[in-house]
Parts: C-alpha cells; sequence; structure tokens
C-alpha cells in the first residue's frame, strides 16, 4: 500500500521525460503471439502515435521518481447512430498502456486509465474506447471488470507480408480492372456520400485525407464500365451502378516500426510455414523481420456490387506493389475490417494466419453522462448502444489510421 500511495500520474514533458519513456517501452512488449513478442520502435518520438490526432495527451506514472507507465488517449469527433447529436458524438480513444515488467499488480494501469478518462471528461467526452487483442486477460480483466467497458466490436486484423527482394517481380494486375488514383477533394466527396454513416467514421476525413502520411485513394472498376465513372475537379459525379471498390493507404512506417522479439525463432518458423504454404516457392519469399520494420495500413476500404470483392483483391495487389516501391522497411500490409462484411473481406484481402488475428476486441464506455441517472441518459446508455447487433452482424466501423 505504501508503493501504491506514491504513484504520481502527470503529463508527459518531452524536454525532460523522452530517455525516461523510451527505456520503458523497449522493455515493454506488444503484441504477444505463442512463439514471439512484438516490440515498438517510435523512431525517437514517444507520443509519434498520437501526435497526428485532433487534441491528444500523454499521462506518466511515476513511483520514486522513476517512470513506470505510460498512456496515450485521443479525441475526436465521429458518426455514433445512437448518440442524439445528429449522430456525432465525441469520443477519447486510449492506446499505449504500458507498465514496467518489474512494478505490475500495483494498481498502477487502473490509476493511469482512470486519470486518462478524467482528462476526457475535462474535454466533454461522450464514450471512451480501446482496442486489444481478444485473448489479453489482464487487459480485458481491467477494461471490462474493474471499470466497467463493454465488448463492442470484434474486428479483423489481416497482416500480408511483403518481401522487398528486387528480384521478385511485381504483382500482375488483371487487364479487366481499371484502378485511378483519387484527388484529396474527390476522396473525401465519396467518403462522406458513402461511409459517413457508418460507425465511428471521423468527422474530420479531409485532415486524414490531406495528411503527409495519407498516400492517397484509389478507386477500382471493371473496365466494361468505365463509361459510368464520371469525374470532376473535387467530385465523383457517377460510379459504376454495378461494381465499384476504393480505399486509402496510410505510412505507418514514418510513425513506428515493429520489432520481434526472439527472431531467430520467429524466422524459423516463418521458414517452415512458408514452405508447407508454398512449397514450390524458394525461401527468398519470407520477409525479412530481424529488424524493425514498418507497414502500410489500408484504411476506409468500401465496395459495392456482387463482383467487388474481385476488385478489392486487384486494389490490395496494387498496395503490395506500392508497398515494394515506396520504403525498403516496409515488410507487410495490415488492414482491420469489421462487421457484416468482415468473412467477404477476409476471403478477397490476402493476408497470413499465423501473422493476422481474427479478433480483436474493442469496448467502449460511455462517460459523458455515467454519474446521472440511467432515466435521464436512456439514450445514450452504453449497453443499448453496443447491444443493438452481435458483433459478427453489427454495421461495419471505420479505423481510424491515426489509431493503429
Amino acid at each position: 500500500m505504501a508503493a501504491f500511495q506514491k504513484i504520481r500520474i502527470r503529463s508527459y514533458d518531452g524536454k525532460m521525460d523522452k530517455d525516461g519513456v523510451d527505456d520503458l517501452l523497449t522493455r515493454c512488449e506488444v503484441g504477444p503471439m505463442e512463439k514471439f513478442f512484438l516490440f515498438t520502435d517510435n523512431l525517437g518520438d514517444p507520443i509519434s502515435r498520437i501526435r497526428n490526432s485532433p487534441v491528444y495527451d500523454m499521462l506518466l506514472a511515476e513511483l520514486n521518481d522513476e517512470i513506470v507507465g505510460v498512456i496515450q488517449g485521443t479525441i475526436k469527433l465521429v458518426t455514433i447512430h445512437k448518440s442524439p447529436k445528429e449522430h456525432l458524438a465525441k469520443v477519447g480513444y486510449i492506446l499505449g498502456l504500458r507498465v514496467s515488467p518489474l512494478h505490475r499488480r500495483k494498481g498502477i494501469a487502473l490509476s493511469l486509465v482512470n486519470q486518462m478518462e478524467k482528462w476526457f471528461k475535462t474535454h466533454q467526452v461522450d464514450y471512451s474506447y480501446m482496442a486489444t487483442e481478444k485473448d489479453n486477460e489482464a487487459c480485458t480483466n481491467l477494461f471490462i471488470n474493474k471499470l466497467g467497458y463493454t465488448k463492442f466490436r470484434t474486428p479483423s486484423i489481416l497482416v500480408n507480408p511483403v518481401n522487398n527482394n528486387k528480384n521478385l517481380s511485381r504483382l500482375r494486375l488483371s487487364s479487366k480492372v481499371g484502378i485511378l488514383k483519387l484527388n484529396i477533394q474527390q476522396a473525401e466527396f465519396l467518403y462522406r456520400k458513402f461511409v459517413s454513416s457508418t460507425e465511428f467514421f471521423p468527422h474530420d476525413i479531409n485532415r486524414i485525407l490531406s495528411n503527409k502520411l495519407s498516400l492517397g485513394t484509389w478507386l477500382a472498376y471493371f473496365r466494361a464500365d468505365r463509361d459510368q465513372l464520371v469525374l470532376e475537379k473535387d467530385v465523383v459525379k457517377e460510379v459504376p451502378k454495378s461494381n465499384w471498390a476504393m480505399l486509402s493507404v496510410w505510412k505507418s512506417s514514418e510513425v513506428f516500426k515493429l520489432r520481434v522479439g526472439n527472431p531467430t525463432l520467429t524466422c524459423m518458423l516463418y521458414s517452415k510455414i512458408s514452405s508447407l504454404i508454398f512449397p514450390c516457392f524458394s525461401s527468398s519469399i519470407v520477409p525479412d523481420l530481424e529488424n524493425p520494420f514498418g507497414f502500410l495500413f489500408m484504411y476506409g476500404i468500401y465496395n459495392e456490387g456482387p463482383k467487388s470483392g474481385k476488385l478489392i483483391r486487384a486494389l490490395c495487389k496494387m498496395v503490395h506493389n506500392l508497398a515494394k516501391e515506396t520504403d525498403d522497411c516496409i515488410k507487410a500490409v495490415v488492414t482491420e475490417v469489421g462487421g457484416r462484411d468482415k468473412i467477404m473481406l477476409r476471403n478477397h484481402i490476402p493476408h497470413w494466419k499465423l501473422l493476422s488475428s481474427p479478433e480483436d476486441l474493442w469496448c467502449i464506455k460511455a462517460l459523458k453522462y455515467e454519474e446521472k441517472s440511467l432515466q435521464q441518459h436512456q439514450h445514450l446508455d452504453t449497453d443499448r448502444l453496443m447491444k443493438k447487433a452481435p458483433p459478427e452482424t453489427a454495421d461495419a466501423i471505420f479505423v481510424d489510421p491515426r489509431e493503429v
């Protein structure tokens, strides 16, 4: 108890805290898997993952003048269908919760989350939410059992490796498919027209699309339908009536990189798996994950039409080729999909099951009205909002690339 009372929570100071936070993060793994761990490399900037968000903060936990825990939070305006404010709500996202391995089970994580929620409330946040691995028992116990969060969605994280071996050719695209790069205004127009009703669609989508880390937005169509696609300078007046698809790409490799713990064992495992899956290929297809590597993140995936799955696959091939051309350190293409179309998208988006997560876990909690009576805020009650449909059949969610 004496040790717990000495915990001090305060905001991050870049001038005096950088080295201490870097040291903590190098000792904290993320994404534990069966045979290895992933560590993050923030490229010398501890707040790199939240710096592109509209409002953000990072809190530190100190114990006897040592930084023993960190947490990050961002705030934005998004689509929430049960919100009374024209389906818009202010949400706070919790990420980057880390506690030193030597100081766990002392209530540090709980103190950090409580303080972050207080910061959210000072900014009139309606909901707080977070994401974790479905089997992360420590995290789910903290947020669900102790803090009252509710399971919201279980999207899939899909990871497809990229090998930058120059001797390997680009992926060939079908001659029946056309892919067009949209300008920022055209992309924003399509997203607001077709995707703005998606849960957690960011109100500031224009800021995301114009960010230097957003490499662009592409639209795919069947060439036989090209005459149905009508473009103007700032809008897309007509899209093909039968089938079309679009997605955007975020260069996460400039925000942070990943490093595999126990790389020798990992590479041996990949080599074994790849020889089983691709026996006709040489071991050169296995990506080099021994050194810190980056990835491209595909976001805003949208499709219409019974054959649009083929267009999504073509877009994914294009992004794979883009990754090979963009930066030698990029070793993967990643995306996250959920809702009714999750299974369909998993079937058309190339990925390695070994590296992917079939069910990530999003949890959410009503903040702004949690201290009022249920009768006063029944329309914003978290349970009513989240239980309107099971995760597998619920509406899709928009995954903000700034929060990956």
